[in-house]
């Protein structure tokens, strides 16, 4: 089979490049989705608060792919679901497998890699401990809740403030488990602010930043942790301890961008973010094959991954009808406080405004956020705090880019 875009994921960032490829003229392109249906997380994540910076107005999880799924229908989109890609090579040739349609080899002018993220598992954490029942992921317990509609347990601690994480002691709560801790390993969380006052703070459930769990109690089913603060470096504090008996531990602690496939076709990856290294236009080191959403960086809003993958499914559809070049790159580096810039190249002759997205090594009140041109700033965004759980988003205006002539550095400048 012969297409001329193929989309790999129908979750919001895949959706979103396949509506924008389809809008620039493409008619034969492809969405594959390993699902049973498309739309991603976004079907299990029942709260709101989704589509505010898109569509100006405040819609649940599953309200907001519905958009993007009409819009894809309304437009022909063909969407594979039950489909497992096993391999996408350097030539843009990829192999699936589905029950419907067997074993396929599909060759592809250009391809965007939309697979998005999983969550970092109990294994990479070396919590001592026995392999009880009742340790799940966040995301494993909002699928439970949300769309199967069981209950993990009625006593709960949860490890790691990521969103997914905050989201859950709240749901847990309503459904009337007790939540007795959430604790954070570093001394700021991960999570957005709004997301730790409507999560935590409205039902009182005690967040313990510098902390972490240090022992798994049970056999068969957990029993109960122990939690104990730490020091600068991480390490627990002798004396600390506290006792918590619960029947579940929900790991919120971190999200691993879906490149496998991405390694397997010569993409290369960021040893900060995990996700490709690509320039503005979102393509990879292969020329043709594009990334966004949260297979390249994990993003906070599903907002800023659409308006990405709209672009990444923009470039696609150029490159596939030939309409593509790419000049000279200057290269984007992280400066002090910053991890993980992206984009990591700027074709600089193309004078298109682009956008810097990071987040910070720390968190940073009262500081700004500085771009430079070798000794020239070309770019600066003050904010009363920078914090990890945030992305920070810079533009760069079409005649600054224009004008670049050197590589450029992002950094976080003053604070505490």
């Amino acid at each position: 089979m012969n297409v001329d875009v193929l989309v790999i994921g129908a979750g919001p960032a895949g959706l979103a490049a396949a509506i924008a490829a389809k809008e620039d003229g493409i008619h034969n392109l492809l969405v594959l989705e390993r699902e049973s249906a498309p739309g991603g997380i976004l079907k299990q994540c029942i709260h709101n608060g989704f589509g505010l910076h898109r569509f100006g107005e405040e819609l649940t999880g599953p309200e907001y792919a519905q958009k993007d799924i009409d819009r894809a229908e309304e437009l022909g989109i063909t969407i594979q679901c039950d489909t497992t890609v096993l391999s996408v090579s350097e030539d843009k040739v990829v192999t699936c497998v589905s029950r419907e349609h067997g074993f396929q080899e599909i060759h592809a002018k250009a391809i965007v890699l939309a697979m998005g993220c999983r969550e970092r598992p109990r294994g990479a954490l070396g919590t001592p401990g026995t392999r009880c029942a009742g340790i799940y992921s966040a995301g494993t317990a909002q699928k439970l809740v949300n769309l199967m509609g069981y209950m993990p347990g009625k006593r709960c601690v949860i490890l790691g403030s990521g969103d997914i994480g905050l989201i859950m002691a709240r749901r847990m709560t309503l459904q009337g488990a007790k939540v007795l801790a959430c604790v954070e390993l570093m001394p700021y969380s991960s999570g957005l602010n709004r997301n730790i006052v409507q999560c935590l703070e409205d039902y009182d459930i005690p967040l313990y930043l510098s902390h972490t769990v240090v022992d798994i109690h049970g056999k068969e089913k957990l029993t109960g942790v122990t939690v104990a603060q730490v020091d600068a470096n991480r390490k627990p504090v002798p004396g600390t301890e506290m006792e918590f008996d619960c029947d579940t531990l929900l790991l919120s602690v971190g999200l691993i961008p879906e490149n496998e496939l991405s390694v397997g076709a010569g993409v290369n990856l960021s040893a900060v973010t995990s996700g490709a290294e690509v320039d503005d236009t979102l393509q990879t080191n292969v020329p043709g094959i594009f990334a966004c959403g949260n297979v390249l960086h994990v993003h906070d809003l599903v907002d800023h991954v659409s308006n990405e993958s709209f672009k990444a499914g923009l470039s696609a559809a150029q490159f596939a009808k030939g309409e593509f070049a790419v000049g000279e790159t200057v290269a984007v580096l992280d400066g002090q406080g910053v991890r993980g810039v992206v984009p990591q190249r700027i074709c600089a002759g193309a004078g298109r405004a682009v956008e810097l997205m990071f987040r910070p090594a720390g968190v940073y009140r009262n500081a700004v956020c500085v771009v430079k041109c070798g000794d020239n700033i070309v770019a600066r965004k003050k904010a009363p705090i920078f914090t990890p759980g945030e992305m920070v988003v810079v533009k760069l205006p079409e005649d600054v880019v224009a004008g670049l002539s050197g590589d450029l550095t992002v950094s976080v400048e003053g604070g505490q």
